[in-house]
């Protein structure tokens, strides 16, 4: 029976939640792996700070070097956050031949590349399964059990914060502001909510499952990731009344010619697709390969159980390799598919809501700036009374492209008719029950 000594750094909620399960369950884990696992040192910034676990006399450290000087460890959990440090400790623990396990996915979409590079070029394994969708193994998922598949398209509800507010709005009426203080208040939203709201730590881990279906790390500038600050009460009753919910959607695709197009964005979902029904804090995703088909993962995509539950997998699959030897790696790349879709190119059909003067002629007027682009409307929604003084007008649009559709966006809202800042969302047409 191997004893496996690890390390962790940063000791905040998915750090005590790694260390209080591996006490909890750690016979189990001998069992089933064949691996003890000695957590023999924790680096924290303040070690003097009155902590939920309490560790042994001698563990805790103020540097984070140290774990990846101690001989004794040869596994180190990176659970500190950021990017800049975190990035340093990956450069010195792969340089020591060191397995590094992590939740960090702001660090892997940024710097990827660079860090893979180097643990391929050392043969050191790297796992991080924790840093997509919390306790949902979609890592494990696309690396090995799809291994014989092409990814044709993921779709997923990756930022549960965001998908707590809009499931409120949806059930209670209320606007964007209320619906986050309220996520705030139950501890679902940071104090500073900016990166889940804004649509950025979602699009972090899409950039991640791009990166393991399509073989390439897919620059950040490269994806288009529109936030949920945008979407209103007014939204979400109009979106319901033609048939649709609204859900912050991390859409990854292939397309017919190898290219990739990989966005994050308030999109409106029919009320039969499977990821309608996906609400509060949970999260899925859904996977097409051109072998399996259709699969679904859902689950809680946050917290400290589920995290760790994550993280303690891959330290199971660390012991596993330093049982047999070998490199488990965790990033392949390959040519197999084409850069990054233009945004501009992106076809899509398109939610477009309108505040407009309520008079004769006005819709006449969007209609022929649409048809100067090739836009077609599909339907016309126009509300019963006016809101705020102004009346909504709702166009259901054809599929159009993201460039055509933001240069009539600019002709229509320099119309004097127009009387607030419309609001644009994508649509997803097909029904996937």
């Amino acid at each position: 029976m191997e004893s496996i000594g690890i390390g962790i750094a940063g000791f905040g909620t998915v750090g005590s939640g790694v260390y209080k399960n591996l006490e909890k369950n750690g016979s189990l884990l001998r069992e089933r792996t064949g691996a003890s696992f000695s957590v023999r040192k924790v680096a924290v910034k303040n070690p003097g700070k009155k902590r939920e676990v309490e560790l042994p006399a001698g563990v805790v450290t103020p540097d984070w070097r140290d774990l990846v000087a101690d001989p004794e460890i040869r596994v180190v959990v990176e659970l500190m956050g950021g990017v800049e440090e975190p990035l340093q400790l990956f450069r010195e623990a792969i340089l020591a031949g060191k397995i590094v396990v992590t939740g960090n996915k702001a660090l892997l979409a940024e710097h990827g590349h660079e860090i893979f590079q180097l643990a391929n070029s050392k043969n050191v394994p790297l796992f991080y399964e924790a840093a997509v969708a919390g306790g949902i193994p979609i890592i494990q998922a696309v690396r090995h059990a799809f291994v014989g598949n092409r990814i044709e398209s993921m779709q997923g509800i990756l930022n549960g914060t965001s998908n707590y507010i809009l499931t409120r709005m949806q059930d209670t009426g209320m606007d964007f502001a209320p619906a986050l203080a309220e996520a705030q208040e139950l501890g679902y939203a940071e104090a500073d909510p900016a990166l889940d709201i804004n649509g950025w730590d979602a699009a972090h881990k899409a950039i991640i499952l791009a990166s393991l279906a399509y073989g390439k790390w897919i620059p950040s500038s490269q994806v288009y990731v529109q936030g949920i600050e945008g979407v209103t009460a007014y939204d979400i009753r109009f979106a319901d009344m033609l048939g649709y919910k609204i859900k912050l959607i991390a859409s990854i695709r292939a397309h017919e010619d190898g290219r990739i197009a990989v966005r994050v964005c308030p999109t409106l979902i029919p009320h039969e697709h499977v990821l309608a029904s996906v609400s509060g804090v949970f999260n899925a995703i859904w996977l097409r390969g051109d072998v399996v088909g259709e699969s679904l993962f859902y689950g809680r995509g946050a917290g400290q159980d589920p995290t760790s539950s994550s993280v303690i997998a891959d330290l199971a699959q660390a012991a596993a390799v330093l049982g047999r030897g070998g490199n488990d790696r965790g990033f392949a790349a390959h040519d197999l598919y084409g850069d990054c879709l233009p945004m501009a190119e992106s076809l899509s059909p398109y939610y477009l809501r309108l505040a407009v003067e309520d008079r004769p002629g006005v819709l006449a007027q969007i209609a022929g700036i649409l048809a100067n682009h090739d836009i077609g409307i599909a339907s016309v929604m126009q509300s019963q009374g006016l809101i705020d003084g102004k009346l909504p007008l709702i166009l259901m649009l054809h599929q159009a492209r993201h460039g055509k559709m933001q240069e009539a966006l600019a002709e229509i809202s320099s119309l004097r008719c127009v009387l607030a800042e419309p609001r644009l969302f994508h649509v997803e047409p097909t029904k996937k029950v």
